[in-house]
């Protein structure tokens, strides 16, 4: 199944067309997109019931973020080995966490710089779909509503400002800093959840490239770990960590600029298109 947030609607691909949830479901869930993730294992019933999705679509027009007011949004560091190299920094031991604050989230489109050193992130995102705590790492893809795509946008000077530890929250979340989208797909639509291609073009040109085998911490194991130290609720959103490839990790260093664009792809999920707007220069 593949679920978008269409102005302000959820969504669902349904062969070649996009199919609005609550009119087709006669009112059961509501067009909230956030609605059916706290009644997940009822619309997955309903939704086995409803025609299969085809090839995946382009991002619809006026699509938003498919999770628009997630509770808890953690970001995991440093969880691909060749992005620790470029940063400089050892491996970590166990995940590298830290929070993303929800305002920061929207969907595909524009976002507006704030200073000169903003930096890409590819990520694969987890969808939480089932209350989950001290969830078993076998168990894990069940509690897991789907995947996503986003950019864990970074204005480096903020991250490392103030000394230690770095600012890596209040970095990482400044306004449209983590777009996700345009697609939560469900696991079932994938292959093998757990290696995805992924990868990030800036204006055309590809700067980041992995798959998602790479991760130090799978995906599994990062629902393991949060849940064994709090709960997740419906709709929180996990960015997994980035490749090798960012700006700050080149020689010399590399940022955004107005005029910019960035594609992000992951394999079955499809492509978010972020565009540069502002005047930092």
């Amino acid at each position: 199944m593949r679920l978008a947030n269409v102005a302000g609607r959820l969504v669902s691909q349904e062969g070649a067309d996009l199919v609005d949830v609550a009119s087709a479901s006669g009112g059961r869930f509501g067009p909230d997109p956030h609605d059916v993730l706290d009644h997940w294992d009822e619309f997955l019933a309903w939704a086995d019931t409803r025609p299969p999705a085809g090839p995946p679509l382009p991002s619809p027009p006026d699509a938003g973020p498919p999770v628009p007011r997630p509770s808890q949004v953690f970001g995991v560091g440093l969880n691909y080995a060749d992005h620790a190299g470029e940063s400089g920094m050892a491996l970590p031991s166990q995940p590298m966490v830290f929070p993303k604050f929800s305002s920061c989230i929207t969907g595909p489109g524009a976002v507006d710089l704030p200073s000169s050193t903003v930096d890409w992130e590819v990520e694969l995102v987890v969808v939480i779909g089932r209350p989950a705590r001290h969830v078993a790492e076998a168990d894990a893809w069940s509690y897991i509503a789907g995947l996503t795509i986003g950019q864990d946008l970074s204005d480096r000077t903020l991250q490392f400002a103030g000394g230690t530890p770095p600012q890596f929250g209040l970095g990482k979340s400044l306004p449209g800093f983590g777009p996700i989208g345009p697609w939560l797909v469900t696991p079932g639509e994938l292959g093998d959840p757990d290696d995805l291609e992924i990868g990030c073009r800036r204006n055309g040109d590809e700067v980041q490239h992995s798959r998602t085998r790479h991760l130090i911490f799978t995906v599994p194991a990062l629902v393991a770990f949060l849940s064994s130290h709090l709960p997740l609720r419906p709709g929180d959103l996990i960015f997994t960590g980035t490749p090798a490839g960012v700006g700050f990790g080149r020689d010399p260093a590399v940022y955004l600029r107005p005029g910019d664009e960035l594609v992000s792809t992951i394999e079955g999920l499809g492509s978010l298109v972020t565009r540069v707007t502002g005047s930092a220069s």
